[in-house]
């Protein structure tokens, strides 16, 4: 009896010593910078600061193990393309520089940009730049992220595979087939450069979601139903939808992090 009540205690302190070691396990907090377009904005959703995907990829990362506080600042802009977020034109880059400049300085936390660019880049006509080639979308896209990189000597930037929109897809802009195609050719270019990244900044710039393209084209109830001038088209994503693509980006950000 006394040897089991001597192992007990054993297994007893064991156990505890774990349950600290748990306990006291540091988490990663993050303050995160989202750039992007209308649907990184969070366009046509009642309430975009709650419903956007950047609100729900932070409320999937909150419940995540490893995750500690996680702070964010949705810099999507309606509209605008890798061209308006050129360093030189010091508009959009600046803006969202003045928000990471707002959590630079908490050096216990991972400064991290997750990037969604390249809808409004393929259309025919109608935003600033478009069309975009994809040799220039990889040379805008470099100048970003270069910029972020110098600025931010520590921190880490995520790129994501912007999603599918409906082949008639015609509003204020024109993005139609020719559009969709184009955007499809950003994607080799995508894998093209963060493997430039893996050998020019190791472990700093990360391929970020890529199941969300295929996921929208398979789901339109998905995306809000939208009037446009060929017909009822799909660009942006209802409150569901949104919470889904929270998500996609949220895992790609985790798993980016390596936890």
């Amino acid at each position: 009896m006394k040897r089991i009540r001597k192992w007990s205690w054993v297994a007893l302190l064991v156990g505890l010593v774990g349950v600290v070691y748990a306990q006291e396990a540091p988490k990663k907090h993050l303050n995160i910078i989202f750039i992007g377009n209308s649907i990184t904005h969070g366009a046509g959703l009642a309430k975009p600061s709650h419903e956007a995907p950047p609100a729900q990829a932070v409320f999937y990362l909150n419940q995540q193990a490893g995750i500690g506080q996680v702070k964010f600042s949705n810099q999507g802009v309606s509209g605008c393309t890798t061209v308006d977020y050129l360093p030189e034109t010091h508009t959009l880059f600046d803006q969202a520089k003045q928000a990471a400049d707002l959590l630079a300085d908490e050096d216990w936390a991972t400064l991290l940009f997750s990037i969604m660019l390249g809808t409004n880049d393929s259309a025919m006509e109608g935003t600033n730049g478009a069309p975009v080639s994809p040799e220039q979308y990889t040379r805008n896209m470099t100048q970003l992220i270069d910029s972020l990189l110098a600025l931010y000597p520590t921190c880490k930037v995520v790129v994501h595979r912007p999603i599918w929109y409906s082949p008639n897809t015609y509003n204020g802009a024109k993005y139609l087939q020719e559009g969709l195609n184009r955007l499809e050719s950003y994607y080799p270019e995508i894998q093209a450069l963060i493997k430039t990244y893996a050998r020019k900044a190791p472990g700093r710039v990360f391929l970020g979601d890529t199941e969300a393209f295929d996921f929208f084209k398979e789901n339109e109830a998905k995306f809000q139903h939208e009037q446009g001038r060929a017909g009822i088209f799909f660009l942006h994503p209802n409150q569901e939808g949104a919470k889904d693509l929270g998500k996609f980006w949220g895992k790609a950000i985790y798993n980016a992090l390596g936890l």
